[in-house]
């Protein structure tokens, strides 16, 4: 039986983006999707968006949207306010996340005054309201602040499980073996945790090294042996589409809980790679 599959957006900044992801919508929706997420942009113009595409999609696609929250810039009642809004557009799922530093992910983390310093005290802030699915980040190749250690990776992961999470979406990955290390040491450790797998289809080289660096993921030999900055732009979907499959036929063959696309806004190289693994879509 093949997994349930979602696709993660990020909020356009004008309408020629807006445009672009909903044509992406368009296509990707028609393949029985768990979920639709959408990225969570902190403060201002950046996270309003968010909120209205999160609004949108539940009330124009029959599809459930899972919006993402941070602890960036918010303290406890401007969370509240947001949470309210979510409830209020009938939003029943939550991707509880720190964020990143206002500096990028290699800048000192500075806690918000009256806001919260770690996702597991934002996953108990919602799973108070006993409203919503909660979901929370992993990271199969380490949390770029955890310096490799790996147990520290997976205290936190348990903790916010105690604290209400009830499944875990990846850090997109190559090394499957990284990912299943840390699903069986989840389960070694009596997690009930669903741990969905994240991929990314390759299309963009530079695009590529860039949030491999913000993620603290491993690029692989046999990746970049294949995919590299003087790779022709018409290869490098090509290439990243095969590379996807590959990995995500291996994922099912051992029974993986969920695939979960980060489609950077566009649908054809994740549209090929669901149509190669078998998925049919039920409606156009």
């Amino acid at each position: 039986m093949l997994p349930k599959l979602s696709i993660e957006l990020f909020p356009p900044k004008d309408q020629g983006g807006e445009d672009k992801m909903w044509r992406a919508v368009n296509q990707l929706q028609g393949f029985d999707l768990n979920s639709i997420s959408v990225t969570y942009g902190a403060g201002g113009s950046v996270r309003d968006r968010t909120i209205k595409i999160a609004k949108e999609l539940r009330l124009f696609i029959n599809v459930p949207v899972t919006a993402h929250l941070t602890c960036v810039n918010s303290n406890r009642q401007e969370l509240s306010q947001i949470v309210d809004e979510y409830e209020e557009a009938g939003i029943k799922n939550i991707l509880a996340l720190r964020g990143d530093p206002v500096g990028g992910p290699k800048s000192t983390w500075v806690k918000t005054e009256g806001g919260f310093d770690h996702a597991d005290q934002l996953v108990s802030f919602l799973a108070e309201r006993k409203k919503f699915t909660i979901g929370a980040a992993a990271f199969p190749d380490g949390h770029p602040a955890s310096n490799g250690d790996f147990e520290k990776d997976l205290e936190v992961l348990l903790t916010k499980e105690a604290n209400g999470a009830e499944y875990v979406v990846t850090q997109f990955f190559f090394n499957i073996e990284n990912f299943y290390n840390l699903v069986e040491s989840l389960k070694s450790r009596g997690s009930k945790l669903k741990v969905i797998a994240g991929v990314l289809p390759i299309t963009n080289f530079k695009q590529l090294t860039r949030m491999a660096e913000l993620g603290g993921t491993d690029l692989p030999s046999f990746v970049l042996e294949r995919i590299n900055q003087s790779t022709p732009e018409d290869e490098i979907e090509k290439i990243g589409v095969e590379i996807a499959t590959t990995l995500c036929n291996s994922l099912i063959s051992k029974g993986v809980d969920g695939l979960h696309f980060y489609t950077m806004n566009m649908s054809h190289a994740t549209e090929k790679i669901i149509i190669d693994l078998g998925y049919l879509k039920t409606k156009s």
